[in-house]
């Protein structure tokens, strides 16, 4: 075939997308403002019924969705900031698979606590392959310290949160909550820590938007599964902003989702008491700084690219399966090891596509992606496990204690997938990778 260039995940940018940003510029409001509210109630109605075509703009929706998800400028602020309201800090142990990016662990740190990495499964889930925790080693390393457990839907497919679930219920004797009242986020990350009375389970859904899973003998999607969930909207992502991301959680016991996203306000604006959009109205200039918190928001430029993505999302996941269908079917006839995005029990939101290789060592697998990087196939390996980090490193982990992560990863490729590819890229993409696993084998 004649050689073409594939890039890896260029964002599928339509000029819907682009008109919606120029209205944006054009209505004087480009920070937080009206349409962040309205990506807000949105994505919120769409993590709740699995629909994009829901008007929240009508008084009815608009109290049904309101204060149900925040807005951010990354998955990372997400994460921190539903740590930062669980109360989770100094001389707490936050637990994280060691097959991760680094931002599923670096929230921890940035709160003070302790990450407390475990292994994977062997090969990765049995169903999926998925490189999913070993949740014996997760059972065995909750301890009194440990406070929230971070599971990771790698590549957009489910973990699975019934059994994650289990075993925080068996350990819950050993959770003892903060009782500390003195600051109002202090007061709220008690009586949240109180009412849960266990482990939290706080979400990397980072790859998982629009991504399911039986739970409880009923479908949910990510973000209405665990207790606190993180999203990510950056450019590689099926659903982009350019940057940003979003934070959610399930309603909880006691505590009024208002309050819980007005926090979530403070925490990401400077502690101010007021936004920009508030202090637009009337003689309403006056405002508090309630902490010295931080400057995470999302800006309504970002959120009119994702109120357009929203409308588009089902056609986009759509195709991404299109194209999983013919991967699928090339990895099979090579014999190749790859993620199953469906299941009985789960529809992943086929974000990555990653193989592995048999019978190959981590130099002979980045031999092959210079081999199908000089045929234009650009590949990535996600991920490299983070004991093998040198930040990672000073803090005393070691990958030879995480042997299944690192045998995952050394004969790991990532292929392209994403909404740019036509048919004859993907048939290009096929071809190239037969011929150079052909070649290996010679």
């Amino acid at each position: 075939m004649e050689k073409r260039n594939i890039p890896f995940s260029p964002p599928d940018i339509s000029e819907l997308e682009i008109e919606e940003v120029v209205k944006a510029l054009r209505s004087g409001w480009i920070t937080t403002g009206p349409r962040t509210k309205l990506l807000e109630r949105r994505l919120a109605a769409y993590i709740g019924t699995g629909r994009t075509d829901i008007d929240c703009n009508t008084a009815e929706n608009i109290e049904r969705y309101s204060n149900r998800v925040v807005c951010l400028n990354s998955a990372t602020a997400a994460e921190e900031l539903n740590l930062r309201i669980l109360g989770i800090g100094p001389g707490d142990e936050v637990i994280v698979p060691a097959y991760t990016y680094t931002a599923t662990a670096a929230a921890a740190l940035h709160c003070g606590a302790r990450v407390v990495f475990v292994d994977i499964q062997k090969d990765g889930d049995p169903a999926t392959y998925i490189p999913e925790m070993d949740y014996d080693a997760v059972e065995a390393a909750i301890t009194e310290k440990t406070k929230a457990i971070v599971p990771v839907d790698l590549g957009g497919i489910v973990c699975d949160y019934d059994r994650i679930f289990e075993i925080i219920d068996r350990k819950k004797q050993l959770f003892t909550p903060v009782n500390d009242h003195k600051t109002p986020l202090a007061d709220l990350s008690s009586r949240i820590q109180k009412s849960l009375g266990r482990v939290a389970v706080v979400a990397d859904c980072a790859h998982s938007l629009g991504a399911s899973r039986i739970i409880n003998g009923e479908w949910k999607y990510c973000g209405a599964i665990a207790d606190f969930s993180s999203f990510s909207f950056h450019a590689v992502k099926n659903f982009t902003t350019a940057e940003g991301g979003a934070a959610t959680w399930l309603p909880i016991d006691g505590i009024n989702d208002a309050e819980i996203y007005h926090m979530y306000q403070l925490l990401s604006l400077h502690g101010q008491s007021k936004d920009a959009l508030a202090k637009t109205k009337i003689g309403a200039w006056e405002y508090d700084i309630v902490g010295p918190w931080y400057k995470c928001n999302m800006t309504d430029i970002m959120a009119a690219i994702g109120l357009r993505q929203l409308d588009r999302y089902k056609g986009l996941l759509d195709r991404r399966s299109e194209i999983i269908k013919r991967y699928d079917a090339v990895c099979d006839e090579n014999g190749i090891s790859h993620l199953a995005h469906h299941t009985d029990n789960m529809y992943s939101s086929r974000h990555l596509y990653l193989v592995r290789i048999p019978g190959i060592c981590e130099r002979q697998r980045d031999e092959i992606i210079k081999n199908l990087a000089e045929q234009g196939v650009a590949t990535n390996v996600h991920y490299k496990p983070l004991p093998m980090m040198t930040s990672y490193k000073i803090l005393g982990w070691d990958i030879k204690a995480f042997s299944n992560s690192y045998d995952y990863f050394k004969n790991l490729v990532t292929l392209p997938l994403h909404t740019l590819l036509s048919d004859e890229d993907v048939d290009y993409v096929c071809e190239t990778l037969r011929a150079v696993i052909k070649e290996r084998k010679v």
